[in-house]
């Protein structure tokens, strides 16, 4: 029977995600405080037991797997100077300013603090991406440069983790160590490439066949605990192999299915992992350390804040510009809760339990204060207080070429839409879920990609945008995934024109009446093509036969519908 505590747990946690969510914080925060208020330090509505560990430990398993999905080699690739260059560049002087104050004022190893001078250098990916979305400013300059940083911040995630013996005491050995760490850490990409290729590959080409989303689901979680277990097995960090799973995906061409696939799931542990992080801070060492809290927020952030903007300087960018970068990046992030957690759940007490607390606590507060710093940086800037950013910093910019069409169904009808546009060189993407086809496709030349065009995460993935795409093409031979995929379009580029096909006329004008730009019913369609050839064989005139053609096609061939009764309708 439900109990009085879980009701209230529930409403504990939609009212401060409500909360969290006006204020523009990210909810992985609400669900860390709905964890303290559930906790034992506040309302003590559960006991922190082995269920709800074991829980945590799969959100951080499902955290790791989507920080790895990110991490797709050809994105490395394209956006190589910008990741390698500001991304690095940033970590290492936050990590150089911040090391000599952790090593002076904490009493920690070398190693110690240069782990969590790493750790605080990192910022929150989702909170960030998040505050650029509500700005619509994921696809500026300064969109992609911190996009770039975030980046590069996953893929030092490899060497971290395989750092993590170290602290434990495996490993004493400090040269031999970070060598070992360099060469398991280029083992792992390169064997990721290899097993993506040989057997991922064609392991999801198997899945994705049978079109069952229950079995691509459960395909997904089973090769996250099995990486986690295998890693496990070798002595590594359980979370390396959720990472590496995340890896292993990024590299098919399913990635971004997948990623529509998990999201709601990934949520969901990752607010487990978030609540049971919350129920075991020790509220009573803050309340007496607070000054300890409060200063290393504000040491964090001023430290962070001046390292990036310099950076940001050097790379050429205004001041207007390096300051916004500067303000979003200068938080903690997941990355370091989660390494926090690890230990802590480890037992590696190179850095103490009571420090692990003040740290996390720093973590959490700088994700906070983010969006109250951007506020803040809103209004001087209304107010005439710092310039304006230039235009001209804020035109689009991408790695690859925006798709002025969107092709929905890579059947016979999304081939030949295709091949027309690839002639006139106008930039497409065609999305579609007949692996087959796909794969054809992609050896053929074509911009073919595998994906549900019904999801909403999907069609934004491939470049769906209100600004920027031009038309959508339909060419789906299922009415239902149309009227489903027309909704999806809808929400997200209303004003986009939709170019459907259509089976028969009923179904063009139920397409036409969902807000389709244009709809083609095909056997009429094909009946015309046949009618003018035979018109022509039998001598009657071009110009007589297109204009009996278009008289019938007029007002969605109203004429048809009033004189023949069709056998399909």
């Amino acid at each position: 029977m439900i109990s009085l505590e879980v009701l209230l747990f529930f409403a504990i946690t939609c009212g401060l995600v409500f909360l969290f969510r006006s204020a523009k914080i990210g909810a992985l925060v609400a669900f860390l405080f709905t964890g303290i208020l559930s906790g034992p330090y506040m309302l003590n509505l559960f006991e922190l037991t082995g269920t709800w560990q074991i829980l945590g430990d799969l959100g951080i398993l499902f955290l790791w797997f989507t920080i790895g999905l990110e991490i797709s080699f050809s994105r490395l690739w394209a956006m190589r100077n910008t990741i390698f260059g500001f991304g690095a560049s940033q970590v290492l002087l936050v990590a150089v300013m911040l090391f000599p104050f952790l090593f002076e004022f904490t009493g920690w190893t070398v190693m110690g603090a240069i782990m969590v001078a790493l750790l605080l250098a990192m910022s929150s990916t989702s909170e960030d991406l998040q505050l650029l979305g509500d700005r619509n400013q994921l696809n500026s300059n300064v969109g992609r440069q911190i996009f770039s940083v975030l980046l590069f911040q996953d893929l030092l995630s490899i060497p971290l983790l395989a750092m993590l013996p170290v602290l434990s005491g495996k490993s004493f050995n400090l040269g031999a160590t970070l060598i070992d760490v360099l060469v398991l850490s280029l083992l792992l990409i390169f064997g990721v490439l290899i097993v993506s290729r040989c057997i991922m590959n064609p392991l999801m080409k198997q899945v994705a066949k049978l079109k069952s989303k229950e079995l691509m689901l459960l395909v997904i979680m089973l090769n996250i605990i099995f990486w986690a277990v295998v890693l496990d097995w070798c002595g590594l960090p359980s979370g390396l192999g959720g990472f590496l799973c995340g890896m292993l995906m990024s590299e098919t061409i399913y990635r971004h299915q997948i990623t529509a696939e998990i999201s709601p799931y990934t949520t969901l542990f990752l607010a487990i992992f978030f609540i049971v992080l919350g129920m075991g801070l020790n509220l009573d060492l803050l309340y007496a350390k607070w000054y300890l809290v409060l200063g290393g927020l504000a040491a964090l952030m001023v430290i962070k804040f001046f390292a990036i903007f310099m950076t940001a300087r050097v790379r050429r960018n205004p001041a207007p510009e390096s300051t916004f970068i500067s303000l979003l990046l200068a938080q903690g992030g997941e990355f370091g809760l989660l390494m926090l957690q690890m230990m802590r759940n480890n037992g590696i007490t190179t850095i103490p339990a009571d420090d692990q607390e003040i740290l996390i606590a720093i973590i959490v507060l700088s994700i906070m204060t983010t969006p109250l710093l951007l506020a803040l940086y809103d209004k001087l800037r209304r107010a005439g207080k710092i310039m304006q950013v230039n235009a001209k910093n804020l035109t689009v910019k991408r790695t690859g070429v925006q798709p002025t069409v969107i092709i929905c169904g890579f059947g016979r009808v999304g081939q030949i839409i295709a091949k027309l546009l690839r002639e006139q060189n106008i930039p497409y993407i065609a999305i579609g879920m007949n692996v087959n086809a796909i794969m054809e496709g992609r050896e053929n030349g074509f911009n073919a990609v595998y994906g549900d065009v019904a999801n909403m995460s999907v069609l934004r993935e491939f470049g769906l945008n209100p600004r920027t795409t031009r038309a959508v093409v339909l060419a789906l031979d299922n009415f239902e995934t149309a009227h489903k995929t027309i909704l999806s379009i809808h929400t997200i580029a209303p004003r986009v024109k939709i170019f459907a096909r259509a089976r028969n006329l009923t179904d063009s004008k139920a397409l036409l009446r969902s807000g389709v730009f244009q709809a083609f019913p095909e056997t009429i369609e094909s009946s015309f093509f046949l009618g003018f050839g035979l018109l022509e064989f039998l001598g009657v005139n071009d110009d007589k036969i297109e204009s009996l053609l278009t008289d019938l096609r007029m007002n969605n061939y109203e004429k048809l519908d009033n004189d023949i009764t069709l056998g399909e309708k």
